[in-house]
């Protein structure tokens, strides 16, 4: 997919009535999506634990005051290399064949995605998991923290056949 926004109209780029395929099982994608990539971000941990522990003995223990933040930095840095990258999917939303646009059709960017990131935690953290149901109701399957900030998330092929 080109970083471009698709060609024609947004009103008919994602309009759920017009093009339903875009937004099939969009839902159900994001949650295997999700779930791949919180076993990549984990699995990223190890190293990145390794290489704190080893910055903690160098910096005799100053480096291992890391420990408290290495989560979120793992965490942030793969939705801001992945997620705001040149294809806007992480590596569980390119399984899953999903990606996330702006409400005009542009692609993401590293400081759209870590927002995003960081929107879905608080707004799950602070209204619990069953704020997550707002992606039954809206027509685009949007969730709070897409509706928030302006964004969606589609099937990748219908896209693209469509932006040819």
């Amino acid at each position: 997919m080109s970083n471009e926004a698709p060609t024609r109209s947004d009103s008919a780029v994602y309009d759920p009535d017009l093009r339903p395929e875009l937004f099939d099982a969009i839902l159900s994608k994001r949650v295997v999506a999700f779930v791949v990539d919180a076993i990549i971000i984990v699995l990223l941990m190890i190293p990145a634990a390794l290489v704190v522990f080893i910055v903690g003995v160098v910096t005799f223990g100053i480096g291992w005051l890391l420990y408290g933040a290495l989560f979120a930095i793992v965490a942030l840095g793969y939705i801001a290399l992945t997620l705001g990258g040149p294809r806007s999917a992480t590596v569980g939303m390119r399984m899953t064949d999903i990606e996330m646009r702006t409400w005009n059709g542009g692609p993401s960017f590293p400081l759209l995605a870590v927002m995003h990131a960081l929107i879905f935690w608080f707004s799950v953290g602070l209204l619990t998991p069953f704020i997550l149901l707002v992606g039954l109701f809206t027509r685009r399957r949007q969730l709070l923290h897409d509706l928030l900030l302006g964004t969606i998330v589609v099937n990748s092929a219908p896209l693209r056949s469509f932006a040819k």
